[in-house]
C-alpha cells in the first residue's frame, strides 16, 4: 500500500524541483531586451537556439551585463573584466557601482563596446570561465 503512495510522491518531489530549477519568468521579452541592447536583428534562417551564439552589435554604445555567477570583486571580477577585456572590439570593462565598498552586492559589469562586438560570443567566453549564468540589463 505504500509503494504507490511513496511514487506519487517522488513524482510531485520531481516535479517542485523542476520548477524551481527553471529561470524566472520576467515577463519581458527576449527580443524587446535584444532591441534595446542594439543587437542586430535576426535573419529569418535563424532559431531561437542560433541567437546565443552570435549576438554582433552594430553601434559603439555601453551595455550593462548582470553576471550572476561573480560572487566577490577580488577573485571574480578579475577573471570576468580579463575575459572580456581579451576579445575584440571590447573598449572597457568596469565594475557597476556597489552599495557598500569592500564587497559585491550588484554582480553587473559595464561594457564599453565598439560596433561588431559579439555579444554571444562574450556571454560563451565567460560560461567556460565558470560564469555561465549572464544576462543583459535593460
Amino acid at each position: 500500500m505504500r509503494s504507490p503512495i511513496y511514487f506519487v510522491a517522488a513524482l510531485a518531489a520531481a516535479g517542485i524541483a523542476y520548477y524551481l530549477a527553471s529561470p524566472p519568468s520576467d515577463g519581458t521579452s527576449v527580443a524587446a531586451t535584444e532591441q534595446a541592447a542594439g543587437v542586430a536583428p535576426q535573419t529569418g534562417s535563424e532559431s531561437a537556439a542560433d541567437v546565443g551564439t552570435s549576438q554582433v552589435l552594430v553601434d559603439t554604445g555601453t551595455l550593462v551585463l548582470r553576471v550572476d555567477d561573480m560572487h566577490c570583486e577580488f577573485a571574480c571580477f578579475p577573471r570576468v573584466k580579463q575575459t572580456l577585456q581579451e576579445l575584440d572590439k571590447v573598449v572597457s570593462v568596469e565594475l557597476d557601482e556597489q552599495a557598500a565598498a569592500g564587497t559585491l552586492d550588484n554582480p553587473q559589469v559595464v561594457i564599453d563596446y565598439e560596433p561588431g562586438f559579439d555579444l554571444g560570443y562574450a556571454r560563451q567566453a565567460l560560461a567556460k570561465k565558470g560564469f555561465a549564468k549572464s544576462s543583459i540589463v535593460p
